[in-house]
């Protein structure tokens, strides 16, 4: 989350804070007969819930980019009132992309091998070719034995 966004949602608390204990009362020609805890709740809760908004907008405004997502277009999104642009947003959105370290090609996060050089980036099974971590020996997916796969040196050096 960005520190603009960090600093926009302490402003935005406090506003409300503001808006609930001074200006409202100020403007009201008899004194409230509402119990203090649940002025206290309401302005909590109002205070914490534009806090959460305005984060929101900032956690999407640096994910859309990590995702090759318009930025500006789902920040727009976001911003639609009762959250169902941020909603829409985790619905939509796409695998997070990363480069090739070999070549520099944009590939997704989970891809064990870049579609352009085939270079491995990741540790996978040589049988089935699911997800392992560098640390196994032995796939937890079909059970193959994952020291007589010839993994790169840059991946093994991480098994000691």
């Amino acid at each position: 989350i960005p520190r603009w966004a960090i600093a926009l949602a302490a402003i935005g608390f406090v506003s409300m804070q503001y808006l609930y204990w001074v200006i409202w009362p100020a403007h009201r020609h008899h004194p409230s007969t509402v119990p203090l805890g649940v002025r206290f709740y309401f302005a909590f809760s109002w205070s914490a819930l534009a806090s959460l908004y305005i984060l929101m907008v900032g956690y999407v405004s640096k994910d859309a980019p990590r995702r090759n997502m318009g930025t500006g277009f789902w920040t727009v999104v976001c911003l639609i009132p009762g959250g169902i642009g941020s909603v829409l947003y985790f619905l939509l959105r796409q695998p997070i992309i990363s480069l090739c370290p070999s070549c520099g090609t944009r590939i997704q996060h989970e891809f064990h091998f870049c579609p352009q050089c085939a270079f491995q980036v990741s540790a996978s099974c040589g049988r089935c070719y699911r997800s392992v971590r560098i640390t196994d020996l032995f796939c937890v997916s079909c059970g193959h034995d994952l020291a007589t796969d010839n993994t790169p040196s840059r991946l093994r050096a991480f098994r000691s």
